[in-house]
């Protein structure tokens, strides 16, 4: 089964709903599911090495999605939304989360079993 995962919230919002989604993206991984993650908005985040949890924040989001990529999860992050939203606007991606468009998102939602999102 494909699972597409969409994320829109600033990674470090003060709630764990990030969180929560990267958690069920590694189960889902581990279940043999095909997992794809798009990042969209200001989870765009996520994806950038200078994004880092705060004080008191005990989970570093950007190393938990790196782990999935290393698993075979594909990242998907909106080039548009990297100059336009998150704190660290304009700041490069790491290796693995790929640049991306809105039309290869549709596609992705278009060759999806299933779409949850965050």
């Amino acid at each position: 089964m494909k699972i597409l995962i969409i994320f829109n919230r600033q990674p470090y919002d003060n709630t764990d709903v990030t969180w929560n989604g990267l958690r069920l993206a590694d189960k889902l991984s581990d279940a043999k599911q095909e997992v794809r993650i798009f990042l969209m908005n200001d989870s765009v985040d996520m994806a950038r090495d200078v994004c880092k949890p705060p004080a008191n924040y005990d989970q570093d989001l950007s190393q938990i999605l790196k782990e999935l990529i290393a698993k075979g999860v594909a990242v998907k992050v909106c080039g548009t939304c990297m100059a336009r939203c998150g704190i660290h606007k304009n700041h490069p991606y790491f290796d693995g989360a790929e640049k991306s468009t809105m039309p290869a998102l549709s596609e992705w939602v278009i060759d999806s079993d299933k779409v949850i999102s965050f």
